[in-house]
């Protein structure tokens, strides 16, 4: 070999030996990726996605933009800090919007969504849901007196349709799409004119809102269909506007007399705003407060579920503690955290002496007594916590045998019910078989040898055990003291029968806002709050102790 020029080693096949090797180590890898697939996917589907998607949940907040979005582009120049309702530009867009949220059953949906920040909200929106329609007859009546063709739908159609609206016909599809939640795609059958809109863009947004809903969802012939209430009230909306007067005056398309008609006499048609219909509805559309919250809780994403999560609440003002007597959650999650720490607690002090005594026996014997410890794993959780409930009552077995042993006078009897307790001595009974078992198989790695040796260099028992047999035994603690810990921080059955109200955890608000109110964005936020201490307190453990150091056997 010369100095200037090395020959490649080549491999078998004749290939350089350093790319062979690439290519096997390349193979080797893609085999273990394709073993390890399935339970990849299985991971990411049933764990990584619920996670990911909670996490969103919780600052999701879409249902007020898509819902009410005029309303929510509107009143972002409004100012509330002059104390003031916002202008009539703003009713009009809520008028419309509602009118469309309340056809397509969405307006509840918005109420219970801004009820979570202020009560009262949402039966103010449920209320005013029912009331659109005389609020729009209000306009119709005196329209229809003033020329008849408008009480035809067949005139509408004719006098709306166009050829050239089309952007404008496939914005509203997505206003209603992502209000719906679902495609709003296919046949209409109308198309707006462009001429129209120009001239009526309030009626014509409301005529396309009405004839999508029409064709697609009611699945109805547009030209054949009387419109909204809303479609009348637009047109009154436009009317108004002294240029709309001076259009229809030149206008020459389909309806130009009906319009010109109206135009002529305005005087005809209601001389008070929206401002003040809504302000008829109900009062509270008046109040300042009512549209803050609007305003706060306008845009798709929001803080306000993890503050409240913290007894905290987002105000025009800024963030804010929330009053004392709605300050829950905090206090929530130190309970929680304590007692389950009290509960693992409790469980290596009741399960180390029988996993002890489960490793050191016979063989035969400890069989017979690990199938007790696993008697309970028999029995349904629901079970076992309700004969908790009658063991722990005031007139249960517990409080009848001490007082018939004396220990307890008859009007003493010891309250073990609906508290901390009874969630403690239910918890420990049934999360221990966690315990003892990463225990026992702990313990049965341990050599007796190790104790005869120390024995044998003038150790006593308790020397022996604590220098010796105890350190040997800390793996099996903390994997007992972790798969305890998380399985009672998430625990919610056991605490909400025993419990009562100073024995319940978060867990317990987790599923109330889950089942009950309905409010899932706190709900998800709680549970991000949880999972984030959870992975703190692991963190933590793995720092001072070491998660190497855990083992659950051998």
């Amino acid at each position: 070999m010369s100095d200037t020029t090395q020959e490649l080693v080549l491999a078998a096949d004749g290939r350089p030996l350093k790319q062979s090797l690439r290519r096997a180590l390349m193979r080797q890898k893609i085999r273990a990726l394709m073993l390890i697939a399935p339970l990849l996917l299985f991971v990411v589907v049933t764990f990584i996605v619920p996670i990911l998607s909670m996490l969103f949940r919780s600052v999701e907040n879409d249902i007020v933009p898509d819902t009410i979005p005029g309303v929510v582009t509107e009143l972002a120049e409004w100012d509330g800090s002059a104390g003031l309702p916002p202008s009539e530009q703003v009713f009009r867009y809520l008028y419309l919007d509602l009118f469309k949220a309340s056809e397509a059953k969405q307006h509840t949906r918005l109420g219970t969504r801004l009820n979570y920040e202020k009560t009262g909200l949402s039966s103010l929106l449920r209320t005013t849901g029912r009331s659109l329609d005389d609020v729009g007859e209000e306009w119709q009546d005196p329209l229809e007196d003033i020329d008849a063709n408008f009480k035809d739908g067949a005139f509408w159609y004719q006098m709306m349709s166009g050829t050239d609206g089309e952007d404008l016909l496939e914005e509203r599809r997505d206003l209603w799409a992502a209000m719906v939640g679902e495609s709003m795609a296919g046949d209409v059958g109308f198309v707006p004119s462009e001429q129209v809109a120009q001239m009526l863009p309030w009626t014509t947004r409301a005529y396309t809102d009405f004839a999508i809903w029409t064709a697609i969802e009611d699945e109805d012939s547009v030209a054949e269909e009387d419109p909204w209430e809303a479609v009348y009230g637009a047109l009154g909306m436009d009317l108004t506007n002294p240029e709309t007067v001076t259009a229809i005056q030149s206008y020459t398309g389909p309806g130009a007399d009906a319009l010109k008609a109206a135009a002529a006499n305005v005087g005809q048609l209601p001389q008070t705003g929206f401002r003040e219909a809504f302000a008829a509805e109900n009062e509270d559309w008046l109040s300042p407060d009512v549209w803050a919250t609007i305003k706060l809780y306008s845009s798709s994403m929001t803080s306000g579920y993890f503050l409240n999560a913290v007894d905290m609440q987002l105000t025009p003002d800024g963030i804010e503690q929330k009053p004392e007597n709605q300050q829950i959650y905090t206090q929530l999650f130190m309970r929680t955290l304590v007692m389950a720490l009290i509960i693992t607690a409790s469980c290596v002090v009741l399960g180390y002496p029988v996993a002890w005594l489960l490793a050191n026996l016979p063989m035969r014997t400890a069989s017979i007594l690990m199938i007790l410890v696993l008697l309970p794993f028999w029995t349904s959780l629901l079970v076992r916590t309700s004969a908790w409930k009658v063991l722990l009552q005031q007139q249960g077995v517990i409080n009848e045998i001490l007082v018939w042993l004396g220990f307890v006078n008859d009007a003493d009897r010891l309250i073990l019910m609906n508290n901390a307790t009874g969630t403690i001595i239910a918890m420990t009974h049934i999360l221990l078989p966690f315990m003892i078992l990463p225990l026992y198989s702990v313990m049965k790695t341990i050599q007796p040898s190790y104790l005869r040796a120390a024995k044998s260099l003038g150790a006593t028992n308790w020397t022996a055990f604590w220098r010796v047999y105890f350190p040997q035994s800390v793996p099996g603690i903390g994997a007992g003291s972790i798969l305890v810990f998380i399985l009672a921080i998430g625990y919610y059955i056991t605490p909400e029968i025993v419990g009562g109200t100073s024995g319940v955890f978060i867990s317990n608000r987790i599923a109330y806002h889950i089942s009950s109110s309905l409010n899932w964005g706190l709900a998800a936020a709680l549970g991000s709050i949880l999972l984030v201490v959870v992975l703190g307190l692991y963190w933590c453990y793995d720092k001072i102790v070491g998660i190497d150091n855990v083992k659950l056997g051998g």
